[in-house]
């Protein structure tokens, strides 16, 4: 199936390159905009109600940590704004490059890296410290894209698609996985759908989700720490009563579940939780758990449905109009990035999934998350431009 447009060649169902093809140029999604800037005022609120039990304990204010919290939001704005307006196939051109500097990080980082939460999960240099994981995951998103379309006559080729494409998912992969379990599976899962998109086989396809599983219960079976989060979520699953609930594995989880209770519908007001002082880092992990309690179910529904949103417009709209294969592999795994780091927060403060690390994008606290986030809301919005409008396409058969 081809399509045309007034100003484009003939292409796949895909699209051309953007060498091959001229698209003009308008503004970005709005809806994405607007969207990313609701949540960015929510984040604000939450991140004010339920920081102010760790800026005590911390010698500070909750006021400063909230200056703080908007300067590094202020930053990712403009962060977005600006890859926002580079072209993707521009940015595509340093993917290896990225991916090289990742693994160098992700290397240092097991080794240098400062223990907090036990893990090692931050590089610092100098007074920045930052998180070389999230930027192994775009890199690795944007490679991964790349090398879908540019293997896009081959596809189905095990050893020229199929086996290059599974050298940089697997290694950093598993990089990222020796101090950040949870972002690797997520970072896994995403791959997989744009390689499930990218036209990869079915059976070449389920060879990465058992090589992926083999090696996340080898993962697992090697950290007291992370058998102890499975176990405990078995437990809470199967038994509710269950002692180990209320024992110390079992703490988070329940003074989430605590706080999301105490909501109901309404909520109990801005800035009168009470759970953020039995929270451990009720302001990041399990942010979501303080917005229930605050604004009830309506205001936790309300943040669902902004990711909801993200979502339906990054795929049925920015990835699905997208002019090329690159495009809308990029678009896909960077709506993909954002919503699922959404979902799992909210998952795992209500008791969906596992207690893991992963802060909610533009609502939780923290720079580095923040900064990756808006880059890759950038880079949507960026493929955003470039968008055909459906009604002047025109398809032969």
């Amino acid at each position: 199936m081809y399509y045309t447009t007034p100003n484009s060649k003939v292409g796949s169902i895909f699209g051309t390159t953007q060498d091959e093809l001229e698209v003009p140029k308008k503004g970005s999604d709005q809806f994405l905009f607007v969207t990313i800037i609701m949540l960015m005022v929510f984040g604000s609120l939450a991140v004010f109600s339920s920081i102010a039990f760790f800026a005590q304990t911390h010698g500070t204010t909750a006021g400063t940590l909230v200056t703080s919290h908007i300067l590094k939001m202020g930053i990712a704005f403009l962060v977005m704004v600006f890859f926002s307006k580079v072209n993707y196939s521009v940015l595509a051109r340093f993917s290896r490059l990225a991916m090289i500097l990742s693994w160098i990080l992700l290397i240092a980082v097991i080794f240098y890296g400062e223990f907090q939460f036990g893990a090692r999960r931050s590089l610092s240099v100098g007074i920045i410290s930052f998180q070389p994981s999230s930027f192994a995951a775009i890199s690795l998103i944007i490679h991964v894209a790349v090398l879908l379309h540019e293997k896009q006559e081959y596809i189905k080729d095990l050893k020229r698609a199929f086996l290059p494409i599974l050298f940089w998912i697997t290694i950093t992969c598993s990089l990222i996985a020796v101090e950040d379990f949870s972002s690797a599976a997520v970072l896994m899962s995403i791959c997989l759908l744009m390689m499930f998109v990218g036209r990869i086989s079915a059976p070449q396809l389920f060879g990465l989700i058992l090589i992926g599983l083999i090696g996340g219960a080898s993962f697992v079976m090697t950290s007291e720490q992370r058998q102890s989060r499975i176990t405990q979520y078995v437990a809470q699953v199967t038994e509710l009563n269950n002692s180990r609930f209320e024992s110390t594995s079992g703490y988070q989880a329940q003074q989430a579940h605590i706080a999301i209770a105490q909501g109901q519908l309404f909520g109990v007001g801005v800035g009168k939780s009470t759970q953020r002082d039995f929270l451990p880092a009720p302001y990041n992990d399990f942010i979501f758990a303080i917005i229930a309690e605050e604004y009830g179910l309506i205001g936790s529904a309300a943040v669902i449905f902004l990711f909801t949103l993200i979502l339906y417009r990054g795929i049925a709209v920015v990835a699905r109009l997208a002019p090329d294969v690159l495009g809308t592999l990029m678009a896909l795994g960077a709506t993909l990035m954002i919503t699922l780091y959404g979902f799992v927060n909210a998952a795992v403060a209500t008791g969906l999934f596992p207690v893991t690390g992963l802060p909610m994008p533009f609502i939780s606290y923290g720079g580095t998350s923040m900064l990756f986030a808006g880059m890759m809301m950038g880079i949507l919005l960026n493929i955003s431009k470039y968008n055909y409008n459906p009604k002047e396409r025109f398809y032969n058969g």
